[in-house]
């Protein structure tokens, strides 16, 4: 998403990540990062992620689908699956305020981006 303070209008390029066991890979296609997100709720700060939105289609889960175990919480709207062996959430699914499916890809799981030098966007979860 070009308007997305995560990314900027540069050509999506192919990024790999993973948990950290290695049980479950994937790739997403986004310009480089220019920016993160970071959420105070109840989940999102106990984690310390740093998230980008993307669209379902720029997410390519390539391997770990049966080590992936699902948590929901609150409205249940929103998966957010861990590794059942290392315990790392490397990315989030639902539906964006348009109702299009998206992933929220923890961009500290992705290969050779450096989140601690990307400014961060804060959002307000916890008011939700």
């Amino acid at each position: 998403m070009s308007d997305s303070p995560h990314t900027d209008a540069a050509a999506p390029v192919p990024h790999t990540g993973s948990c950290h066991c290695g049980a479950v890979r994937f790739t997403v296609t986004m310009p480089p990062p220019t920016g993160t997100m970071a959420c105070n709720c109840s989940l999102c700060g106990r984690m310390g992620w740093r998230l980008a939105f993307l669209p379902a289609t720029a997410f390519d889960l390539e391997q770990g689908e049966d080590a992936l175990q699902d948590y929901q919480f609150g409205k249940k709207h929103l998966h957010h699956p861990f590794c059942r062996h290392c315990g790392v959430r490397a990315f989030g699914r639902g539906a964006g305020h348009d109702g299009a499916e998206m992933v929220a890809v923890n961009l500290r799981c992705v290969a050779g981006v450096d989140v601690e030098s990307l400014p961060v966007q804060w959002y307000d979860g916890a008011s939700l």
